[in-house]
């Protein structure tokens, strides 16, 4: 019974609000006033961790790319160094400049070589295969050098992004990699097609082209076309990277 009587709370909710709180009571736990709640902020923290390790986490080397990645993501990065005419390595910057990279505290490109040792992600371009460099007691291809020039001038410290594709056995990501260059977004394989300065990859397997190969032999006939760079030269004089490999490959 209420009392008084013009009272709107039942002598119910009076012992409903002085009931002191328990571990072992049930009640509190099944309530939906918490039961809701708790599920909405368990599911918002679980899919913030998910969106975080797939896109707002650092990748350090390529052996730390997570195998769900693989043709599936892209990196973007800034190209701390160029090793050769067709690969280089990223420093990984997930969120780019929004994720506050370049301006917040702790956001930084390292630029000392040490500071860089094992937080780099070696990249090898996919595609193409330029002019081979004199290493190892072997001498250096024609155009060797213009070719690392010219990848060196377009992509050093520049911020790119690369669709990666897989592992190769030299333990780099090999990806198709663009670059941002007057306002217009440019395949960093296909400009080096175009410039003469390498060949489209040629193997017997384990070629990656994504879905750019069509208009990466295109750009080969072009360059042929109008003798440009590595197809400058008396055709019977020609020999291509795989061809140079190859060669090499027998003399050892």
């Amino acid at each position: 019974m209420r009392w008084p009587p013009w009272s709107n709370k039942s002598s119910k909710d009076d012992n409903e609000q002085t009931r002191p709180w328990s571990w072992t009571d049930w009640a509190h736990y099944t309530d939906p006033r918490t039961v809701i709640p708790t599920i909405i902020l368990t599911g918002t923290a679980l899919l913030l961790a998910r969106f975080y390790r797939s896109h707002l986490r650092r990748i350090p080397q390529t052996a730390s790319i997570q195998s769900a990645f693989w043709r599936r993501r892209s990196l973007l990065g800034r190209v701390t160094s160029v090793g050769d005419g067709d690969n280089f390595r990223l420093f990984h910057t997930p969120g780019g400049r929004l994720a506050g990279w370049g301006w917040m505290p702790g956001r930084r490109v390292p630029e000392k070589r040490e500071d860089l040792k094992d937080q780099t992600i070696h990249i090898r371009l996919a595609g193409v295969d330029a002019p081979e460099l004199a290493h190892f007691g072997r001498p250096s291809q024609p155009y060797s050098q213009e070719a690392l020039d010219w990848l060196t001038s377009y992509i050093l410290n520049r911020r790119v992004r690369a669709y990666i594709y897989k592992r190769d056995h030299y333990d780099r990501a090999v990806a198709t990699v663009y670059v941002w260059r007057w306002f217009l977004k440019r395949d960093v394989g296909l400009q080096m097609l175009r410039m003469g300065l390498a060949t489209v990859y040629e193997a017997k397997s384990g070629a990656e082209f994504g879905e750019v190969e069509a208009k990466y032999r295109k750009a080969e006939r072009w360059a042929k076309m109008k003798r440009q760079g590595i197809w400058g030269g008396k055709k019977a004089d020609f020999e291509s990277p795989r061809e140079y490999k190859s060669r090499m490959a027998q003399i050892k």
